[in-house]
């Protein structure tokens, strides 16, 4: 069985313990509201602390019985089938404490802003960026997400240039944050004659939507230009500077927004330029934490090839963890959960290799 780290696990007992004593006592309702969230993130880190040192406790009773020459036939044969419950019981219980104790990606708990930008292609390839938006907004609804367009630039066939949109709700950047690189497809364009195969690409890229206090944007790092959105000819067309573009002068992040309200454009524009941000220097951190970091699943690159959709074939193929799934039609309607699960999985068992709890 994997050696545990004990010192860690005591610690977070004691402070768990130490919680529940002071919100106990009553203390002020700012005072409550601190104690009631960090009890919350230990809560369940503490049941199975708790649950493994039962099983432990039972483990050394079984054992002890055992070892009692005095024991009688009859308990030494239920003991020994206890024994062996327990052992299984405290490998899972052990199993689950590692994954527990593992680094939080702060991150995770957040929403995310999705960005999926047609790469080579031409048409086919907004086409392709279409499909995976529908993909990601019936993933979403799947799992009660609320998906926001933020802005679209249409592809002149049909599908997106560029489509930016929000994902709101409950552990959305947890799950969608492998879906960042370059993702490829492989099939035969409606308008091909000759019934070639063509491959085009697009760019996914998941950010975890950023709050004020996650990124400090000072007002002297930020040029805020406006622009007059081209409208659709005729008498109403809008006449207003309503586009918002905004340069981000240290770091060059350019963000333009361009729908009709001006006010609008400029929170919309501010939420993504934060988002980006944000995003930069959890890379920059974790690039610092290891340089192996970059080769791992998550890394963020978004230039990496990450999965090809092969549609003559019908197979999905997600190359960081050399999975292939023979259910393209079920993949691309949003049952994402089979490849999603896989890399989580993967991203655990290198975190675990990382910590040095991989046994």
């Amino acid at each position: 069985m994997t050696e545990l780290p004990r010192d860690r696990m005591d610690q977070v007992l004691k402070r768990f313990e130490l919680i529940e004593t002071q919100m106990a006592a009553g203390p002020d309702a700012e005072t409550y509201v601190k104690l009631a969230s960090e009890y919350s993130e230990l809560q369940e880190v503490a049941a199975k602390i708790r649950e493994l040192k039962q099983a432990e406790g039972e483990l050394a009773d079984l054992t002890a019985m055992l070892n009692d020459a005095s024991t009688d036939r009859e308990m030494r044969e239920l003991a020994e089938a206890d024994l062996e419950t327990v052992e299984e019981r405290l490998e899972t219980l052990s199993a689950e404490m590692q994954l527990l104790l593992l680094p939080k990606d702060e991150a995770d708990e957040k929403n995310a802003i999705l960005e999926i930008r047609a790469g080579t292609g031409g048409d086919e390839a907004a086409l392709f960026a279409g499909d995976l938006f529908r993909m990601y907004e019936r993933y979403a609804a799947d799992r009660g997400w609320r998906v926001e367009v933020v802005s679209t630039s249409e592809g002149e066939a049909g599908g997106y240039k560029e489509i930016i949109a929000t994902v709101s709700g409950r552990g959305v950047f947890s799950r969608l944050k492998f879906e960042s690189g370059v993702h490829r497809v492989q099939r035969v364009p409606a308008t091909e004659a000759q019934g070639r195969i063509h491959t085009s690409a697009a760019t996914v890229a998941v950010l975890p939507e950023a709050e004020e206090i996650d990124v400090e944007i000072r007002n002297e790092d930020i040029r805020i230009d406006t622009m007059r959105a081209s409208g659709a000819g005729g008498q109403h067309v809008n006449t207003t500077d309503s586009a918002v573009r905004i340069t981000h002068i240290p770091s060059g992040i350019v963000v333009v927004q361009a729908e009709k309200s001006q006010h609008q454009n400029r929170a919309r524009a501010m939420q993504i330029l934060r988002s980006r941000l944000f995003d930069m220097q959890r890379m920059k951190a974790a690039d610092e934490r290891s340089e192996a970091r970059r080769l791992q699943v998550g890394s963020g690159d978004r230039s990496e090839r990450i999965r090809t959709y092969n549609f003559p074939q019908g197979r999905v193929t997600d190359h960081r963890i050399n999975l292939t799934l023979y259910k393209l039609d079920r993949v691309i309607e949003g049952e994402l959960d089979e490849l999603i699960d896989a890399l989580i999985a993967d991203h655990q068992s290198r975190l675990l290799a990382e910590t040095g709890m991989d046994g």
